[in-house]
């Protein structure tokens, strides 16, 4: 059994390049390739060492299947492959983006105070434009990026977009204590 637990880049692991986007089609067809090659089952007569060796492989193929599914926890995994995101990292937002979330916050505090119907439709549509707008801008840096223009300034570009999307993601758990988005 080849030791592939250490082994820290899933895009290595699933052998593909690394992406902000890579095709959902090859993760999935080598995560369930991965899956039955690594199954505990397939071990069984080989002894314990090799069983929790799989088991470890297994749960390194699953963690590698959720962020590779999931374009957000690409983009932040990406990041970290690339050294511009650290865990716990406080990063300073931009003024004019703060001064927008302000208004969509007051938004949102004006539906929790006055629960009307236009209160509500402000709200949840202030807040998906914002998002569109931040998902679009997001789309036109990973494009530059893997296109291999400037990669350390669209690498900046997607962090600060990172970091927005996730003070975004925070007021829609507000909004949605309220309203289906």
């Amino acid at each position: 059994m080849p030791n592939f637990v250490a082994m820290v880049n899933y895009f290595e692991l699933y052998g593909l390049p690394v992406s902000f986007r890579p095709p959902q089609d090859a993760v999935k067809k080598k995560y369930y390739e991965l899956s039955r090659e690594f199954h505990p089952d397939r071990y069984a007569q080989a002894g314990t060492g090799a069983i929790d060796e799989a088991m470890k492989m297994l749960a390194t193929i699953n963690e590698a299947y959720k962020i590779l599914k999931s374009e957000d926890a690409t983009v932040k995994y990406v990041l970290q492959l690339n050294g511009m995101l650290e865990e716990e990292e406080k990063y300073n937002l931009p003024p004019d983006f703060l001064m927008e979330m302000m208004e969509l916050n007051e938004a949102v505090g004006e539906y929790e105070l006055e629960p009307t119907d236009d209160n509500k439709k402000l709200a949840i549509d202030s807040w998906r434009e914002s998002l569109d707008a931040l998902d679009g801008e997001l789309q036109e840096y990973i494009a530059a990026f893997e296109n291999g223009t400037d990669p350390i300034q669209h690498l900046k570009a997607i962090k600060d977009c990172y970091f927005r999307k996730k003070y975004l993601l925070r007021i829609q758990e507000r909004i949605a204590k309220f309203a289906t988005p």
